[in-house]
């Protein structure tokens, strides 16, 4: 065992488990968690999500009781989700708040935007957003650009783009159908196995809302690690897959809310590439930001 947990956390696992675990291995990737693998003396796995960083910590209730929740209405859905097994929201017992589920199989795939990644992707997201939580709705969604993220980074190259975005910012959402949203559906949180999606992971963030802002994310993330074209690429594949006559001029405002959401420094997510191989640096990240919102701005 190694010393990537304190013997409270792993006690607490264990009596909620019901295993005596002999293996704990730190998952990378991540950066709101600390995430840790765990083996039981029985073979099989699970996941511990310990909220221990600021400020994710403050609003642990919230978030690790909205995963668990979420996590229990997808049970039996056509969508792979991780299994609850046990939450300590207030991290008492556990001495972090704390939330157990089963581990999933796979692996992440970032380097790559082809369509054998794309297309299942989309059919995927399609998937989530078509499911009806009946009168059990989750929140609404929260935009993660307020206004206090609207100041030009310094980095930035073409000032006047940013200038742009956040006058649109200032205008009144679009009208939208609401729908089940991930809000945080990319590559980072979606498992593979050989060339199936076998997990999809993360779900504290779960929303009510526009489906353009959960493609609008992806393609964010997507425009990063591979480029515009493959933003483009995403949104068309989304669109097929769901039937989705958007209007353009609404998609714009969900894409920029996410794009000002990375603001004021969009390194804060490339480090977890890094770690998983993918060879990006800060400046290039940046600039594919800036180069996808000038994209977003000027399509027709």
């Amino acid at each position: 065992m190694t010393t990537a947990a304190t013997g409270n956390q792993i006690g607490w696992a264990e009596a909620a488990w019901q295993r005596r675990i002999v293996r704990v291995r730190t998952l990378t990737g991540g950066w709101t968690s600390t995430m840790l693998a765990l083996t039981g003396d029985d073979g099989e796995q699970a996941v511990l999500r310990l909220m221990t960083k600021e400020p994710w910590r403050r609003h642990a209730a919230g978030l690790l009781a909205r995963e668990s929740t979420v996590q229990r209405q997808l049970a039996g859905s056509r969508i792979p989700v991780p299994r609850s097994i046990a939450l300590d929201l207030s991290g008492d017992t556990a001495g972090a708040p704390a939330h157990l589920m089963s581990w999933l199989p796979g692996s992440l795939r970032l380097d790559s935007a082809a369509d054998d990644v794309v297309e299942p992707l989309a059919r995927t997201l399609a998937e989530i957003h078509r499911f009806d939580p009946g009168p059990d709705r989750p929140r609404d969604y929260q935009s993660w650009a307020p206004p206090s993220k609207r100041v030009r980074p310094p980095w930035a190259r073409r000032p006047a783009l940013w200038d742009q975005a956040f006058e649109l910012l200032e205008q009144t959402a679009p009208g939208y159908a609401g729908r089940f949203l991930h809000r945080d559906f990319h590559p980072g949180n979606v498992l593979w196995s050989a060339d199936r999606i076998s997990g999809v992971v993360d779900w504290v963030e779960t929303s009510w809302g526009p489906a353009d802002l959960d493609v609008a994310h992806t393609a964010t993330y997507l425009a990063m690690l591979h480029g515009c074209a493959a933003a483009a690429e995403w949104t068309h594949a989304y669109r097929r897959h769901a039937d989705d006559g958007s209007a353009e001029d609404q998609a714009r405002y969900w894409n920029v809310m996410d794009i000002v959401g990375h603001l004021p420094d969009p390194v804060k997510v490339v480090q977890p590439w890094r770690d998983h191989g993918v060879e990006i640096s800060d400046d290039l990240a940046r600039s594919r930001l800036e180069q996808r919102l000038a994209d977003v701005l000027r399509a027709p």
